[in-house]
């Protein structure tokens, strides 16, 4: 273990309350932000809640996590720290952390800008995929493959939870990619299927195509044999999520609005996935049907979302919003639970997968922080202990 942080910590931090991902507009770390990205926080009861506080334990030497004391940036207030992971109480697991994504949730939890305060000091981490490693619940076994519904400081070696925030995976599943399964495949899941699903050989709309949940969003079309145009910043990522699936890929901008109507060839869509507002969310209005209807799940251009009274008046568009936290938290278990059984196998199978740009260890979480804003990053950056 690096000198640094040989020092053994008394303290260990209990799984804090279910969370999941959404739709917060977020900067990356750095005085200047390079990009703008949608997650969300899951509340209890439609409430923001305070992350628990560490609680005092006798420890040896065993982990390390990642720790906050107070909130701000987070290359300058994330600190690796080494502890001992308590052993499972009655109906608790705990997990040997494989992999864990950097989420802009994580980002905004960390500068306390996020929905959920957190009670410091205090251990990131929204998502994440782990093994077993002891367990007092009957469900779980020593290697069984896992993954969070609930968040549980994720940025760590090791975490506590109650098992059930857990849900198990194949065992045959890619870790990296199952570090990655709790938030944008589910909210892509949501959106096709929570809000009418579009008729066979239909069309959906959705900007910030090359997001990971836009990603998501191509690949489960496909399989379900509806066609998506997606709304994109950059020319090159026009070919690319081509290949992946996409039906129609044009430039967020008037002249692609142009080209989108026209490879329409005078069809509309039902429904629109807007993870952007502002001129973008307009411009994907402008592509629905009569009585379609158009969910905001992020805000990246930190913009209002301005709409032009005839749209509602004339041509009666459905505004709606998502918040995936919102639905695993009040839709019955078994549903949740077998929506994540769908998406597992899929992603087993390699037929749902999200791009990774790099992994790198808890103690290289400055390098990972500053991956996030580099202009070449192609992927999610993630913490990985394989």
């Amino acid at each position: 273990m690096n000198r640094a942080f040989s020092m053994y910590s008394r303290t260990a931090l209990p799984p804090p309350p279910h969370e999941c991902g959404g739709s917060l507009a977020h900067a990356t770390p750095g005085a200047t932000p390079a990009r703008q990205h949608a997650d969300s926080a899951l509340g209890t009861g439609g409430m923001a809640w305070q992350a628990p506080a560490m609680a005092t334990v006798a420890t040896i030497f065993g982990g390390q996590r990642l720790v906050i004391e107070e909130t701000g940036v987070p290359v300058e207030k994330l600190r690796l720290q080494a502890f001992s992971p308590p052993p499972p109480g009655a109906g608790q697991v705990l997990v040997r952390m494989l992999a864990a994504p950097i989420n802009p949730a994580d980002l905004n939890f960390i500068e306390g800008t996020y929905g959920v305060k957190p009670q410091l000091p205090a251990t990131p981490g929204v998502e994440g995929c782990g093994v077993v490693e002891t367990s007092a619940a009957a469900d779980y076994q020593p290697g069984d493959k896992v993954i969070f519904l609930r968040r549980a400081a994720t940025w760590a070696t090791h975490t506590l939870v109650p098992a059930e925030a857990l849900f198990k995976l194949p065992a045959a599943i890619d870790p990296l990619q199952a570090a990655m399964l709790k938030v944008n495949p589910a909210t892509a899941w949501r959106l096709l299927h929570g809000f009418g699903k579009p008729e066979a050989s239909g069309w959906i709309v959705q900007n910030a195509g090359n997001s990971a949940v836009g990603r998501c969003v191509i690949q489960l079309a496909k399989s379900l044999g509806i066609r998506t145009l997606s709304l994109v910043r950059r020319p090159e990522l026009i070919d690319e999520l081509t290949r992946l699936g996409g039906d129609v890929v044009t430039l967020d901008d008037e002249a692609g609005l142009t080209a989108a109507k026209a490879a329409l060839g005078g069809a509309t869509a039902a429904l629109a996935f807007n993870a952007v507002g502002g001129d973008s969310a307009l411009r994907l209005m402008n592509l629905l049907r009569e009585g379609g209807t158009h969910i905001t799940f992020g805000a990246m251009a930190k913009r209002p979302l301005t709409v032009p009274n005839g749209l509602l008046i004339f041509r009666d568009l459905q505004l709606r919003g998502l918040w995936v936290t919102r639905w695993i938290e009040h839709a019955p278990d078994a549903e949740v639970r077998g929506v994540y059984a769908d998406l597992a196998a899929r992603v087993t199978a390699g037929r749902l997968v999200q791009p990774v740009d790099s992994t790198h260890s808890l103690a290289d979480f400055p390098a990972a922080l500053a991956r996030l804003s580099a202009a070449d990053r192609a992927g999610k950056v993630l913490f990985a202990q394989i």
